[in-house]
């Protein structure tokens, strides 16, 4: 797994296996929602860009205390 925080709100994830991915993406969520509770105006937006490539961010288009997963086009 490489994790790339790109800011306090977003991290950009790569995985090479399943299992990697699970495991990472759940670490990525957990590490931003003390941020979320801090801010209180945003959820959690969990994007697939392509097969193995994610990015975990603070999204204000979430509602707050949410997590919600997106395929980019």
């Amino acid at each position: 797994m490489i994790a790339a925080p790109t800011a306090e709100r977003e991290i950009r994830l790569s995985f090479s296996s399943a299992e990697e991915m699970h495991d990472g993406l759940d670490r990525a969520v957990n590490s931003l929602i003390e941020s979320a509770a801090t801010d209180a105006n945003c959820g959690i937006l969990v994007t697939r860009h392509e097969p193995g490539s994610y990015t975990v961010a603070l999204d204000e288009s979430v509602p707050f205390g949410q997590t919600l997963e997106a395929i980019a086009a």
